[in-house]
């Protein structure tokens, strides 16, 4: 990817997540990064499309994980692996935003919706990130089990639910209340208390 279109990407997620993809003007997008008509239109055909770039972008980007590098040997080294990853991607986001604005907080929440009711594939392609989201986790619970970790009346799909729902629910609202920095040390504490209950 070429400098100045990821400086084009980059100004317009602030821009989106400042205000809202149907606030910002491609008016203001193009007088933002200082670059002319011609030279945008060098990159991205419309704000739609810039728009779509922006999401596969900063949040395809973040929601991909590869779960083949994580440590299988455990479903608590599975879990740690996991939250590292997930942190380490919203240190990028912050590179890029002030995640402390309750604004920007919402408006970063509303970019999902908004691109779901824009792109008629995207919520099949969140949906397909989604579900292998489920069965990596999944995976890696029934090998626990199987390994004698834990013997929990809980079905895999339970567990797996558990751990990927809290992580959810937890994230969003520490994105809400601004204290998405301490995500790490609450899904840790949550995750241990939880793993030892279903050890038990």
């Amino acid at each position: 990817m070429s400098q100045t279109k990821d400086f084009i990407l980059k100004t317009a997620f602030v821009l989106f997540t400042q205000k809202s993809y149907k606030a910002v003007t491609l008016k203001e997008i193009v007088e933002k990064t200082g670059l002319s008509k011609g030279a945008f239109y060098h990159y991205f055909t419309s704000k739609e499309n810039l728009f779509l770039e922006v999401v596969d972008t900063f949040f395809f980007k973040a929601m991909i994980v590869d779960y083949k590098k994580f440590r299988k040997s455990s479903l608590k080294e599975f879990y740690t692996d996991y939250l590292i990853t997930i942190q380490k991607s919203f240190k990028e986001l912050k590179e890029n935003l002030i995640l402390g604005d309750p604004s920007v907080n919402i408006n970063f929440i509303t970019i999902l919706f908004d691109a779901i009711n824009i792109f008629s594939d995207f919520r099949d392609k969140l949906l397909q990130v989604l579900d292998n989201e489920i069965k990596a986790w999944t995976e890696i619970i029934h090998s626990a089990r199987n390994n004698g970790e834990f013997t929990s009346p809980m079905t895999d799909d339970q567990i797996a639910r558990m751990f990927i729902y809290s992580n959810d629910g937890i994230s969003l609202r520490l994105l809400l209340e601004g204290r998405l920095e301490q995500m790490h040390s609450e899904m840790i504490t949550l995750w241990d208390n939880f793993y030892d209950e279903i050890k038990n």
